[in-house]
């Protein structure tokens, strides 16, 4: 007996479970708004060690993965997740910057995935095209609507960073937050800031 839902053409994504490790809350916001209206759950984990606390108890079936995270290196994961048995469906590396692309697929993402988070097409293509045809993901319909994250997300990043400042950083976690705060300006388009 399958009690597990089937795809539908509005929710083209049903069944599958994604856990995004992402550090910026509104990133995150605009990655739970685009798995909600596709019919994905999805699970954060603002850190390595919280990713790896989420997957000693479950195995997703897409991990998507933030370069710049402040306990390491997003790569790092990538390189472990990507090597493991039994290895994660789909493994998605992305960040606020382009050249981390490269980076990304030979630690072994399958995909690049480019910040801001704004397109439910993109986002919805990127991952069906990540599994066979065979699979039972009914019709693939994209949406073409946008994504737009709720400002507290925001107002929560920033206190973030004012935190962190506020605390006197040594270099490692200054290059995290000049990291952290850029991909932030991408992601609100705000050019002062980045």
């Amino acid at each position: 007996l399958n009690l597990m839902p089937k795809p539908t053409a509005n929710r083209p994504l049903l069944g599958l479970t994604i856990l995004i490790v992402e550090d910026s809350r509104y990133s995150c916001e605009a990655m739970r708004f685009m798995a909600l209206r596709s019919g994905a759950r999805l699970r954060r984990a603002d850190s390595i060690q919280s990713a790896k606390r989420h997957l000693r108890v479950y195995l997703p079936s897409v991990i998507i993965v933030d370069v710049g995270l402040p306990d390491g290196s997003g790569l790092d994961l990538i390189r472990e997740l990507s090597s493991t048995s039994p290895r994660v469906a789909a493994l998605i590396g992305t960040s606020g910057e382009d050249f981390h692309h490269t980076a990304t697929l030979k630690a072994g993402a399958d995909v690049f995935i480019s910040k801001p988070y704004e397109s439910l097409a993109v986002f919805q293509q990127t991952l069906l095209d990540l599994f066979p045809p065979s699979e039972p993901f009914g019709l693939r319909l994209v949406s073409n609507e946008m994504v737009h994250p709720d400002p507290t997300a925001l107002r929560d990043d920033l206190y973030h960073a004012k935190s962190l400042i506020e605390h006197e950083p040594n270099q490692p976690m200054c290059d995290y937050l000049s990291q952290f705060l850029t991909g932030v300006a991408k992601s609100i388009g705000d050019k002062n800031l980045e």
